[in-house]
């Protein structure tokens, strides 16, 4: 048994230095791992602070989950902070590319702010738990009525509460090189509740994490927060209007920066 352990632990670093799939498997597993222990962690300690479902608990999360980045071999450049220091609720959006997205959503958290995700989450263990105990709210996208009545309910919370919220427009993972239309549950319910809209960008990770590819390097995000988006006075007929005109402002920020990024690290191999 101690040989075996021997082989595994001279085998481990071989494979780190000359096998990218394993390096990606590896990444990918530890990452996993990882983020289901820090929330075994997080669980007593929300229960202790806040007694259950709250939305301060994210300050723990927020706290425990911003040392991953350095695991993975990852830096994050954050612009616009300014745009963030807006008082009371408001709505932020952003492009979503994989689960990585969280370790940038942590760097720059603003307090009383919690995410709107998808309701399978809520059963991925210990994870799925300490969401529900961040004040995640979960909505079903297969069914359109119970997503609006999630939506209608949320606004009444940000501005019960004041609490932000975060929303994926996308609407789901997308690795494409460039936006998805946006769906236009996070624009109703910024309407509804008469809050400002704030875009946040993700550069694209193109420059170091490749699922399809089996490569996950060590890489650079930039983070880009744009000007908030004011919605007072709007009705639900300005809502396309508002969907597009966001879309178009992350898409040319989205292009931008990913573009410097790969100026700056170079591509992937494809």
């Amino acid at each position: 048994m101690e040989v075996l352990w021997v082989i595994l632990l001279l085998l481990v670093p071989l494979l780190m230095w000359t096998s990218s799939t394993f390096v990606f498997y590896f990444k990918k597993c530890f990452y996993v791992a990882w983020m289901m222990l820090l929330a075994l962690v997080a669980i007593p300690l929300c229960i202790l602070k806040s007694g259950g479902r709250d939305v301060e608990n994210m300050r723990i999360i927020r706290i425990l989950v911003r040392h991953v980045k350095y695991f993975l071999g990852l830096r994050f450049e954050v612009s616009g902070w300014e745009h963030l220091q807006t008082e009371g609720p408001y709505v932020i959006i952003s492009n979503h590319q994989s689960s990585l997205d969280v370790l940038g959503l942590m760097e720059i958290l603003p307090d009383r702010c919690t995410m709107i995700a998808k309701k399978e989450l809520i059963y991925a263990g210990t994870v799925g738990l300490i969401c529900w105990l961040g004040g995640i709210v979960f909505i079903n996208r297969k069914k359109t009525s119970d997503a609006k009545s999630v939506m209608a309910d949320a606004a009444k919370t940000m501005l019960d509460d004041q609490i932000r919220l975060w929303v994926f427009p996308e609407g789901t993972r997308n690795q494409r090189g460039d936006l998805l239309p946006f769906k236009k549950g996070a624009f109703h319910l910024a309407v509804q509740a008469q809050v400002p809209i704030i875009p946040v960008v993700f550069s694209s990770y193109s420059n170091f994490y490749l699922r399809k590819q089996k490569e996950f390097k060590s890489g650079t995000i930039r983070l880009k927060i744009l000007p908030k988006i004011e919605t007072k006075g709007m009705t639900s007929d300005d809502v396309s209007s508002l969907s597009e005109k966001s879309f178009k402002l992350m898409r040319s920020a989205f292009l931008d920066i990913s573009d410097s990024v790969t100026q700056s690290n170079g591509p992937l191999r494809h």
